[in-house]
């Protein structure tokens, strides 16, 4: 064992929960911070998907995410306060292009509020605007979405599950801020380089978004 390893004792390990309604992308999401890949067909998750992937934050700390991927269809079922319960980060994930997605994120949070409620420790609660890679569908305002953030002390974070943009600084913003481990901008930039996907000849589901444009948050 070297030193630096020795010095680094035991890895930290973190439970983030992925809510929001279906066809928004989190199991894309998940799937692409853990495994880097992007599923070209739409695929509904049933009940719970899990994921973890191991990183390294600044000061050579390793931090093992556990990612839980909760089924949209969950928000009414018995379990899913089981699968909040203990998590240090929350992400509730939206559609850009699809209102309904963004207006729903109210009743998810509210569940989170209530599973957390006695809890001594809150999670961290991130707010992340999905599909940005089909901006000119756009549909959630930019300004609606930082509201949110602002009224509820949510971080704001924007990604692309088909192309992998922001998606690793997504999850690494979100695991540093709940350790209490401030990036800098250099830092920042560098994640981004190294997790420079490719994806855009990957045809993305269109379930559910066509019919959306007409709405207007």
């Amino acid at each position: 064992m070297s030193d630096s390893e020795e010095e680094e004792g035991p890895d930290r390990q973190l439970k983030l929960v992925v809510l929001g309604d279906g066809t928004c992308g989190k199991t894309s999401l998940a799937t692409r911070f853990a495994q880097e890949t992007f599923g070209k067909q739409y695929k509904q998750t049933i009940g719970l998907d899990f994921f973890l992937k191991r990183i390294i934050l600044p000061g050579n700390l390793n931090v093992t995410l556990q990612v839980w991927d909760v089924g949209g269809q969950t928000i009414g079922g018995k379990m899913l306060d089981k699968y909040i319960y203990g998590a240090q980060g929350i992400l509730l994930v939206y559609d850009i292009t699809n209102c309904q997605s963004f207006e729903n994120l109210e009743d998810w949070y509210n569940v989170v509020k209530k599973v957390t409620e006695e809890s001594e420790t809150q999670p961290l609660v991130a707010l992340v605007g999905n599909k940005i890679d089909l901006e000119h569908m756009r549909t959630v305002k930019v300004d609606k979405h930082q509201r949110f953030c602002q009224e509820n002390n949510f971080s704001s974070h924007f990604v692309s599950a088909k192309t992998g943009d922001s998606v690793f600084l997504c999850f690494q913003r979100i695991a540093a801020d709940i350790l209490g481990i401030k990036l800098n901008k250099a830092e920042m930039e560098q994640s981004q380089q190294n997790h420079k996907m490719e994806g855009d000849h990957v045809p993305w589901p269109h379930q559910g978004e066509v019919q959306q444009l007409s709405l207007n948050c």
